[in-house]
């Protein structure tokens, strides 16, 4: 759910006087408060806070990051990178349940990457993510010409292949049922099993 900007009592360290502070700077605001482990993120023009997964959530991203190292250990596997992604107005700031990239490809100390060297990114729907998930998070991914998109559908019990980025929405959507080996295209072009799942 958007958030209102902080009051004096959210944090010791931010100043008192919040009144006309632009979006990026409330967001920038929340992200210096936000406790350990939850996700702040821009997503068209609202931020939103996230608390940290549960363990299925994050045996899901566990299993499906290990499925990503056995067929290609060329690739980077990476939880917790922010992505700063082009938006109709502002830019867009997410920190995607899993990111697939060739190696090295964040060797850097930035805390907000362009999605250029991205081949795809991973989400697992939580109820306070799900629908962000299911359509902002589309949009954005599209836009910035993610070539995959990879949406574990929990509560639809789906697993659902976005690709071929056009605008703000993917050309191809294929949609598996949750347990089912899942085929991924280009540039990957190797098949998931989502049993673990």
């Amino acid at each position: 759910m958007p958030l209102p900007v902080p009051g004096d009592e959210f944090s010791d360290d931010v100043e008192p006087d919040h009144e006309g502070a632009s979006v990026d700077q409330t967001f920038q605001l929340f992200s210096a408060a936000a406790p350990k482990g939850w996700r702040v993120e821009l997503i068209e023009g609202e931020i939103y806070v996230v608390p940290p997964a549960n363990g299925h959530h994050e045996e899901i991203v566990s299993e499906l990051s290990g499925q990503f190292r056995d067929h290609d250990k060329g690739t980077g596997r990476y939880t917790g990178i922010g992505l700063s992604l082009p938006g109709t107005s502002d830019t867009i700031r997410v920190i995607p349940d899993l990111v697939i990239a060739p190696k090295g490809s964040f060797d850097d100390q930035q805390e907000w990457h362009a999605p250029d060297p991205v081949l795809l990114v991973a989400e697992v729907t939580s109820a306070s993510t799900a629908s962000r998930d299911r359509v902002q998070k589309i949009r954005g991914y599209s836009r910035a010409g993610i070539p995959l998109y990879l949406l574990i559908d929990r509560d639809a019990g789906e697993v659902i292949v976005c690709s071929s980025p056009v605008g703000d929405d993917y050309a191809h959507k294929s949609s598996h049922k949750l347990g089912m080996p899942v085929p991924l295209p280009y540039p990957l072009g190797f098949e998931i099993d989502t049993s673990e799942f």
